[in-house]
């Protein structure tokens, strides 16, 4: 093992946090297990390949999260507000279902070819890294990573917004006693976790490649971090993210052949010692 190996870990961590931290925001507040993640982090790939692929990658970067961001609010809108009092099987269901219906809709219009996205210029090279070379572009998913979490936890920790956000996540109907405007607040949150799941196809788009499939394959991966991190937890989320993409790759290297158990032990381990996740609060 090298220290470039090393660093993929953390860049597919960096990945598995984002994500991670826009589900984890909405279970938090709307009590919904959104089973269209996956399909939203699809959705912001191919958005970042048509925009990238016409126009420019840096763009995409920006255009991919809003678009995201409509179509969560489109979800808040008419499905979650109605789910959040619905038993997780209802609502497990009917998630699963929107994201099927992202699927095929995402085949219809780009087809069921596997795409790719060329890294920008400046970004497509390596960069020496202590001594290693290492792609550049995964340098930068890396530190794009780390300022959002900084960002995402100063918006959350010192923001008024944020404030509303976490007295919401711990009871609702206290919270909208004390005045606070609940639904505004979980049309806040589910349109920042759509934009985060945007965000993170966008820069998975030139890391790996672009296919129907690609929102499926990591899903349950990203229910094992917010499970471990804690539900509802964004920083346990955050933590167990880049934990579990540096364990994950770093164990395909020692022990190839067991390497895809990792996730599901890890899962059953903290459940076995901590139940409620590593930031989870206690029942």
């Amino acid at each position: 093992m090298n220290f470039a190996q090393v660093l993929n870990g953390i860049a597919l961590g960096s990945l598995l946090m984002i994500l991670s931290s826009g589900l984890s925001m909405i279970y938090g507040l709307r009590g919904v297990t959104n089973f269209a993640h996956g399909a939203l982090y699809m959705s912001g790939a191919y958005v970042a390949y048509s925009v990238s692929t016409n126009v420019s990658f840096w763009l995409a970067l920006v255009v991919a999260p809003l678009v995201l961001a409509v179509l969560g609010a489109l979800l808040e809108l008419v499905f979650f507000r109605r789910l959040q009092h619905r038993s997780h099987i209802e609502t497990g269901l009917v998630t699963f279902g929107i994201a099927m219906v992202i699927e095929r809709v995402i085949v219809l219009i780009w087809g069921e070819r596997t795409l790719g996205v060329s890294a920008p210029a400046g970004l497509d090279g390596s960069t020496s890294v202590l001594g290693v070379g290492y792609p550049t572009y995964r340098l930068f998913v890396i530190g794009v990573a780390l300022a959002l979490a900084l960002a995402l936890v100063l918006w959350i920790r010192r923001s008024v917004t944020g404030l509303h956000i976490r007295a919401a996540s711990t009871d609702v109907e206290t919270a909208a006693i004390l005045g606070i405007n609940v639904d505004k607040v979980s049309l806040i949150v589910v349109c920042v976790g759509a934009a985060l799941a945007g965000l993170a196809g966008t820069l998975a788009a030139p890391y790996v490649s672009v296919s129907p499939s690609m929102g499926v394959s990591i899903l349950v991966t990203v229910l094992i971090v917010v499970v471990i991190g804690g539900a509802g937890s964004i920083g346990g989320a955050m933590v167990a993210g880049m934990g579990l993409g540096i364990v994950q790759t770093v164990g395909a290297i020692w022990l190839p052949s067991v390497a895809v158990l990792v996730p599901y032990a890890a899962l059953v381990a903290v459940l076995l010692w901590r139940p409620a996740g590593l930031a989870g609060r206690k029942a």
